[in-house]
């Protein structure tokens, strides 16, 4: 399914997993991966988009220099797979939640072929400058 819109705000627990809003857990009935995004924020991909990124990355890689595969590299040691509990729970691994600064509250964006997981305040700096972009018209 791609077509993630809406955002959440859910809190992590003690044991770093957070919920998945109810909406978007269909697409994730075979698991998910995680994986740093840019902007400071947490990529959680379905299987196949998942797939995909990683064939661009590796594309990417091989045709560029130490630089893209430094960036690959980073990408692919920091994402990880995760399975959702019934209660649509799913763990944080803590390099990925130090990554993100993710702690206590955090909010669930859809991106339409991915969902982000969002520091509040990192996030609120982002869309402050998008909105205003946005009510301007992009030029």
């Amino acid at each position: 399914m791609l077509g993630f819109v809406g955002q959440f705000q859910h809190s992590l627990d003690a044991k770093g997993r957070l919920i998945l809003p109810a909406r978007f857990r269909a697409a994730f009935e075979r698991g998910g991966s995680l994986s740093p995004n840019t902007e400071g924020c947490v990529a959680l991909w379905t299987p196949s988009e998942f797939a995909r990124q990683m064939e661009e990355r590796l594309t990417r890689a091989r045709e560029g220099g130490p630089q893209e595969r430094r960036v690959m590299r980073f990408w692919s040691a920091n994402s990880s797979e995760v399975e959702f509990d019934k209660q649509g729970r799913f763990a944080l691994p803590p390099a990925i939640r130090d990554y993100a600064e993710l702690s206590g509250e955090v909010l669930v964006v859809g991106a339409i072929d991915h969902i982000e997981l969002w520091n509040p305040p990192t996030y609120a700096e982002m869309v402050d400058a998008a909105e205003a972009t946005f009510k301007r018209g992009l030029e």
